[in-house]
């Protein structure tokens, strides 16, 4: 699928052997809390912000090998994995690409160690695939830059001390860092998803913001900000991917033990032939990724639109079906509150639309490809 170097097999190994020793026994029973153990632990092993800079605390790597470390240990816990992704592809990636050295300074060794998180702060009730109908504003008042506006669908809020946030300044969209314990912000609600996880809506009122923290401004400031919104549907994808793995792995085991009309259940061809099909799926859905992510890196670390977009629309939905489809195996046991695969059925179904929805997707797909055409196989 992938062709990877000593460090990065080492890297998925190790990994991989943490998560099976110290994560596989509270897995799936977290129930919406954060996995701060865990994320400590891998913080000692300096798994943490691997894809920051050594500076900052991080391991200086790529956001390849924060994929692959995401592929390890969601296959055992994918609560862990979720806030692993938070950590690499989402607010402090922004921040590592386009923070001042003071906000850098500020926000980043706190995510490295384990101790604090970053939300990413988009959505308004207004205006959710449509960023130009974003209602957060940011002016200037006597030489403050002061925020107003709300935040809707905000996940992690509770255990973040900021958010990266998405405003309106006067010439354009851009983004600031908001510390959630400043004046003027003011939780409006906490709501509870489908899967048993927080999202909160709040609102800003003349909240004053540092020049430090402003990560995004000017004529081009939409278009910086959509590069690293691109590293977050690859995240997503990659999450996507590792609970279809999880739960392929629950179906397998399950269709090699069960027996009925005398033989395992695995051994029947209409089995043999669901679990060829859905394998082949997660098959494809990672090459995507993984491909998408290896050509960002050898390009400057900047996501292809197109790519990025494929891989999420894919995997979102590939990982629906292998789940829906491993617990169609496991039956009644899969169907039962407090299964793995009963989890992951309602956990999934909200990455469909993180990151963007898939007919938004769609419409950067088809934007990219009536632009530049089918793109070549590179030499």
């Amino acid at each position: 699928m992938v062709s990877l170097t000593d460090e990065q097999r080492m890297l998925v190994e190790t990994a991989s052997d943490l998560a099976e020793n110290e994560f596989a026994e509270r897995a799936y029973e977290w129930d919406g809390e954060a996995p701060w153990e865990n994320l400590q632990l891998l913080a000692d092993r300096g798994f943490l912000g691997i894809n920051i800079d050594e500076e900052y605390g991080g391991a200086g790597l790529s956001e390849f090998e924060a994929l692959l470390l995401n592929d390890a240990v969601g296959r055992v816990c994918p609560d862990t994995a979720a806030y692993l992704n938070s950590l690499h592809m989402t607010a402090p990636r922004a921040i590592d690409m386009f923070g001042t050295p003071a906000a850098k300074e500020r926000y980043l060794p706190p995510l490295t160690k384990g101790e604090d998180f970053v939300a990413i702060c988009i959505s308004e009730p207004e205006a959710g695939s449509d960023l130009h109908a974003m209602n957060t504003t940011v002016e200037e008042r006597n030489g403050d830059l002061v925020v107003n506006g709300e935040k809707t669908w905000v996940s992690r809020f509770r255990e973040s001390s900021a958010g990266v946030t998405w405003v309106k300044f006067p010439e354009g969209l851009g983004t600031v860092i908001v510390d959630f314990d400043d004046p003027g912000v003011e939780v409006s609600n906490h709501y509870t998803n489908m899967a048993g996880h927080e999202q909160t809506h709040y609102y800003m009122e003349d909240v004053v913001v540092p020049e430090e923290n402003v990560l995004a401004r000017g004529e081009d400031a939409f278009k910086r900000q959509l590069k690293a919104l691109n590293w977050e549907r690859l995240g997503v994808a990659s999450i996507s991917n590792t609970w279809a793995l999880a739960a392929l792995d629950y179906a397998l085991e399950y269709a090699q033990d069960r027996e009925q009309f005398g033989q395992p259940i695995a051994e029947f061809q209409g089995l043999e032939w669901k679990l060829a099909d859905l394998v082949t799926q997660l098959e494809a859905s990672r090459s995507l990724t993984y491909r998408a992510a290896e050509d960002a890196v050898a390009k400057g670390r900047i996501p292809e639109p197109l790519q990025t977009g494929a891989a999420n629309l894919f995997s979102g939905q590939m990982a629906e079906t292998v789940i829906s489809e491993s617990l169609q195996i496991c039956g009644a046991n899969g169907y039962q509150q407090g299964h793995p695969l009963e989890y992951l059925y309602r956990l999934q179904r909200g990455w469909r639309f993180a990151g963007g929805t898939d007919e938004i997707q769609k419409n950067t797909i088809a934007r990219w490809l009536k632009r530049d055409g089918i793109p070549t196989i590179p030499n």
